[in-house]
């Protein structure tokens, strides 16, 4: 079964919890959508209400409004005061294979998958649903800012990819990953013209940067 929150003007706060206790529910996020290199990833957390109080209190909220040394930050505390909390991720040959939103939404199955039990709830960030999630969820715009533990899950995410990609950086250098953690930039699209891709990279994001094959 699927619901939609969201806050209108005029009217009261929405409730991120849809009406249920919070650790009955987890909260889901990814990152790593838009990257021309490496997997979507993302992170499940089930938070307490008293954890979500006090993580918001440390200042956690959309992980694209902190700066790295605030989320980097957050991560112990998240991982601390979560009552549970899992990571998953999908591959760039997954996403050249099945598209980025069937990549994406196995991420986020495999995150939740890694929860010690499902959820009562599921609250998704953004309008769509979690297709191959049988529970019940809802959809929750701007859920980063308004639900602690999608919150707390895009911290996890960003800091684990993020993490992951500088590793992989002293594999593939040259590409300034360490940089750009797999983001489009420009260094990035003059490296793949220099240097070809990686297998790393997903090639069905790179139709516009790189010479057709035989050109």
């Amino acid at each position: 079964m699927l619901r939609k929150l969201a806050a209108r003007p005029g009217a009261a706060a929405v409730d991120p919890w849809a009406g249920q206790l919070p650790h009955h529910c987890a909260g889901v996020d990814e990152v790593g959508r838009g990257c021309l290199f490496g997997p979507v990833l993302a992170a499940a957390v089930v938070l307490t209400a008293e954890a979500a109080v006090g993580l918001a209190a440390a200042g956690l909220t959309d992980s694209k409004k902190l700066s790295p040394r605030r989320r980097a930050a957050l991560v112990p505390l998240i991982r601390q005061q979560a009552m549970a909390w899992g990571i998953g991720q999908a591959s760039a040959a997954e996403i050249d294979r099945f598209g980025i939103r069937s990549a994406t939404e196995s991420a986020m199955v495999r995150a939740l998958q890694r929860l010690p039990a499902a959820p009562a709830l599921l609250i998704v960030d953004g309008v769509l649903p979690l297709r191959g999630w049988s529970g019940e969820q809802v959809t929750l715009i701007a859920g980063d800012r308004h639900c602690g533990a999608i919150a707390a899950a895009s911290v996890l995410a960003k800091e684990e990819r993020d993490a992951l990609i500088r590793r992989l950086a002293l594999r593939f250098p040259g590409y300034g990953l360490e940089r750009h953690v797999g983001y489009g930039t420009a260094l990035h699209r003059q490296a793949l013209l220099q240097l070809g891709p990686t297998p790393l990279h997903r090639r069905s994001f790179l139709g516009t940067i790189l010479p057709a094959p035989g050109r």
